[in-house]
C-alpha cells in the first residue's frame, strides 16, 4: 500500500542572491518548479514549493555601506523584486524565504551549534585566494588563469582569517555509497559523472564562518565570526519544511525534497549540502536536477552589451504564458539554451496560434453553427474516433514518464503531437461536408471527439501555461479551474450536452515583418521638430522635479472614463493612487509588473472623484500630428523601488 510520504513531494528552487536583477535563468529555474509542482498536484501529490531570496555576505554589505543603508534596508527594498516577478509569471510556491527570516536564524544557529558538539566543526585558520563577488575561497588547482577566479573571471584576493571548519571529508565515502546506488541523486548524467569525479578526488574540510564581515548569522558563543553566506544559505531548505518549528511537517515533506539549481551551483547542492545532511543524520534529497545556462541569440549575457533578457519585458509584450511555453519547449532541460526573441514569436505563431488556437477556434465554431452550441451526446464506433481518443490516453502516458525525469520539452512534444492530430482529424472528418450531406449522426460523433480533445488538451497544458488552459476550460463551458483537477479523474464522453462559449482568440498571429519594422523602429533616433521644444530651465527647475521608480501593481478600468485607468504603484517605501491617461494604449494585465519612472511631487488632483498621486512618465511616437504609439519609462529591473531618478 502507499504510504502518506510516497505522495507527498517537495520542490525547491535555489534561493536568489538579492544583489542581482532577476533575468531569464531566475525565471527559468522558477518557472520549470511551477509547473512540476502544478503537475503534481493534479497527479494528485501532496505538494510543497519552495523559493526565496540569499540575503546575507560581503557583497550585500558593500553595496549597503554603497547606498548608504543598511544591509537589512537593502535587502527589505531589493527581495520585492523577485516577489513581484513570480506574481507576473503566476507561480504558485507555497512559501518565500529569506534567510534574514528569525525562523531561519534559528535553525542555523541550531543545526551549527548541534555540528560543533559532535565535533563536525572546529576552529582554525584559512589562508587562500577568494573571489569577493562569488564570496567563495578558490585552491590553487581550481584558480583560472592569471589567478583569477574560475566562474566570474575576476581577480582573487589572498586572505587570511580565523575560521571554523566543516568536517566534510568525514562523509563523503558515505556520499559516494549514496550516488552509486542512486543514479537519479544527480541529474542529467553528465551533472552526475561531474560530482562523482569530484567526490573521489580531494573534497577538504570546508571552512563555514567569517569574521571579516558582519552581514551574516552570528555563531552561538562565538559572535565575532558570522556564518559563511552558502552555508547559511543552503540551510533554508529545511528551515521551510519546519525543522525545529514543526517536526510533523518535515516528516512528512523532507523525505522527499528534490532541488532544481542551475549547473553553476551544483557543488553545493550535491556535494556541500548532502555532506551537511549526513553529519546531520538526515536524509540527502531525493535528486538534483540541473539545467544549463542560456544565452541570447549566440552570445552570453551581459549587461555591458545590454543583451539580458528582462522577463518582465518579455511579460509586458507576448504575456506569461508564451514566455513560460518558450523556455521550457526550445531546449532539453539540462542543456544550454539560445533565445532569441524571433524564435519566441515563432513559436507563439505556430504552436499557440495555429495549432492549439486553430484547434479551438475551428472546433467551437463548428459546435456552435451545427449543434446550436451544445455538445453533442453520441456512442463512438469510428476507428478514426477510436484512435483519437487512445491517442489521448496514451498521451498522459508519455507526459507522466517525460515528467518524472524533468523533461519538459518531451513533454511538450507528446502534447502538441496530439493538438496536431486533432487538427488533422478536422480535415480527414470534413464535418462541413457532414453537414451539408446531412449525416446528423457522424457529425455528433466528429465534434464531441473534438471537444474530448480540447478537453483533455487543457489539461495536458495547465501546468505550462495555466491561464491559457482557463481561458480554454471558459469556451468549453466549463467552470472548474484546470490546474485543480486531476487526471485520473479524466474521462472521454463526459462532456456532452455542455454548453459552450466562444470568445476571444487564445493567440493573435504576429505579423513577421510588422514585428521586424517594430522592432528596427524602436532603435531609430526620432525628429522632433523646434517648435515641439519647451523653454529651457535651471538646473534648480528641473531638480525641483522628484521622480523615482515604481511599480504598478494593480490596473483598473475607472467607469465613464475613456482615457484614464486607476493605477496602484508601490514605491518601496509606500503606495499610491495615480490616474493615468493610456487607457487607449494598454490592458489592465499588460501594465501590472511594470517598472515605471513617478513624479513623486505633483500636487494631487482629483480626476474623475479619484485623488491622483503623482504621473507616470511615458514617451510618445507621433506622426501627422497623431500620437501613434506610446511607451512607458521603464528603468532596468535591478534598480530597487523608491530610487530617485536624476
Amino acid at each position: 500500500m502507499e504510504s502518506n510520504k510516497d505522495r507527498s513531494f517537495y520542490i525547491i528552487t535555489p534561493i536568489y542572491y538579492v544583489n542581482d536583477i532577476p533575468h531569464i535563468g531566475h525565471a527559468y529555474t522558477t518557472i520549470a518548479c511551477d509547473v512540476m509542482s502544478r503537475y503534481k498536484r493534479m497527479k494528485g501529490f501532496d505538494v510543497r514549493f519552495l523559493t526565496g531570496t540569499d540575503e546575507h555576505g560581503q557583497k550585500i554589505q558593500m553595496a549597503a555601506e554603497g547606498k548608504g543603508l543598511t544591509p537589512q534596508e537593502l535587502v527589505d527594498k531589493i527581495h520585492v523584486n523577485f516577489k513581484e516577478l513570480w506574481s507576473v509569471l503566476n507561480i504558485s510556491n507555497d512559501d518565500f524565504i529569506r534567510t534574514t527570516e528569525p525562523r531561519h536564524i534559528r535553525v542555523v544557529q541550531a543545526m551549527f551549534k548541534q555540528l560543533m558538539d559532535q565535533g563536525d566543526i572546529y576552529k582554525g585558520t584559512y589562508e587562500g585566494r577568494y573571489c569577493v563577488p562569488c564570496e567563495t575561497y578558490v585552491p590553487e588547482s581550481g584558480e583560472g588563469e592569471g589567478q583569477t577566479c574560475p566562474d566570474c573571471g575576476r581577480p582573487l584576493t589572498m586572505m587570511q582569517e580565523e575560521s571554523y571548519f566543516f568536517r566534510a571529508s568525514r562523509y563523503v565515502p558515505q556520499l559516494i555509497e549514496h550516488y552509486e546506488k542512486n543514479l537519479d541523486g544527480v541529474i542529467p548524467r553528465a551533472r552526475y559523472n561531474e560530482i562523482m569525479s569530484f567526490l573521489r578526488g580531494e573534497v577538504r574540510d570546508q571552512s563555514v564562518s567569517r569574521t571579516t564581515l558582519k552581514w551574516g548569522i552570528p555563531i552561538p558563543g562565538d559572535e565575532k565570526h558570522v556564518v559563511y553566506v552558502w552555508f547559511d544559505a543552503l540551510i533554508n531548505y529545511a528551515t521551510s519544511a519546519g525543522y525545529l518549528d514543526d517536526p510533523t511537517k518535515f516528516a512528512r515533506y523532507w523525505p522527499c525534497v528534490r532541488h532544481v539549481v542551475g549547473k553553476d551551483i551544483i557543488r553545493f547542492h550535491c556535494v556541500i549540502w548532502p555532506l551537511m545532511l549526513l553529519a546531520l543524520g538526515l536524509n540527502v534529497p531525493v535528486s538534483v536536477i540541473a539545467h544549463g545556462w542560456w544565452t541570447v541569440e549566440g552570445e552570453k549575457m551581459s549587461k555591458s552589451k545590454g543583451n539580458v533578457v528582462d522577463p518582465f519585458r518579455m511579460v509586458d509584450l507576448y504575456g506569461a504564458d508564451a514566455f513560460r511555453y518558450f523556455l521550457l519547449r526550445e531546449v532539453p532541460f539540462g542543456n544550454d539554451g539560445d533565445f532569441s526573441e524571433l524564435a519566441l514569436v515563432g513559436r507563439i505563431n505556430s504552436d499557440l496560434a495555429n495549432d492549439l488556437g486553430n484547434l479551438l477556434n475551428r472546433t467551437l465554431q463548428m459546435i456552435e453553427t451545427y449543434c446550436g452550441g451544445v455538445v453533442p451526446a453520441c456512442q463512438l464506433s469510428d476507428p478514426l474516433d477510436l484512435e483519437l481518443r487512445d491517442l489521448g490516453s496514451a498521451t498522459l502516458s508519455k507526459v507522466d514518464a517525460a515528467m518524472e525525469s524533468f523533461s519538459f520539452d518531451e513533454a511538450l512534444k507528446a502534447i502538441w503531437a496530439f493538438v496536431s492530430r486533432g487538427n488533422k482529424y478536422i480535415d480527414e472528418t470534413m464535418p462541413w461536408k457532414l453537414n451539408k450531406e446531412g449525416d446528423v449522426k457522424r457529425l455528433a460523433e466528429v465534434l464531441h471527439s473534438l471537444y474530448e480533445t480540447l478537453r483533455l488538451s487543457a489539461l495536458l497544458v495547465a501546468p505550462v501555461i495555466p491561464n491559457t488552459a482557463e481561458r480554454i476550460y471558459r469556451q468549453l463551458g466549463l467552470t472548474a479551474t484546470p490546474c485543480e483537477q486531476r487526471y485520473d479523474d479524466f474521462r472521454w464522453g463526459e462532456g456532452a450536452g455542455t454548453k459552450v462559449e466562444k470568445a476571444e482568440v487564445l493567440f493573435p498571429r504576429i505579423d513577421i515583418e510588422e514585428w521586424k519594422k517594430r522592432r528596427a523602429a524602436s532603435s531609430q533616433p526620432v525628429s522632433v521638430p523646434q517648435s515641439e521644444h519647451e523653454p529651457e530651465i535651471g538646473i534648480d527647475g528641473f531638480s525641483a522635479v522628484e521622480m523615482r521608480v515604481a511599480r504598478i501593481v494593480k490596473a483598473e478600468e475607472i467607469p465613464k472614463s475613456k482615457k484614464l485607468y486607476k493605477l496602484k504603484v508601490d514605491l518601496g517605501y509606500e503606495t499610491r493612487t495615480v490616474c493615468s491617461g493610456i487607457k487607449a494604449f494598454f490592458k489592465p494585465e499588460e501594465l501590472e509588473g511594470r517598472l515605471v519612472v513617478l513624479v513623486t511631487n505633483l500636487k494631487p488632483v482629483k480626476l474623475c472623484g479619484i485623488e491622483s498621486n503623482g504621473m507616470i512618465l511615458a514617451a510618445s511616437v507621433k506622426k501627422d500630428g497623431a500620437s501613434e504609439q506610446l511607451t512607458l519609462i521603464s528603468p532596468a529591473s535591478d534598480i530597487p523601488l523608491g530610487s530617485r531618478v536624476s
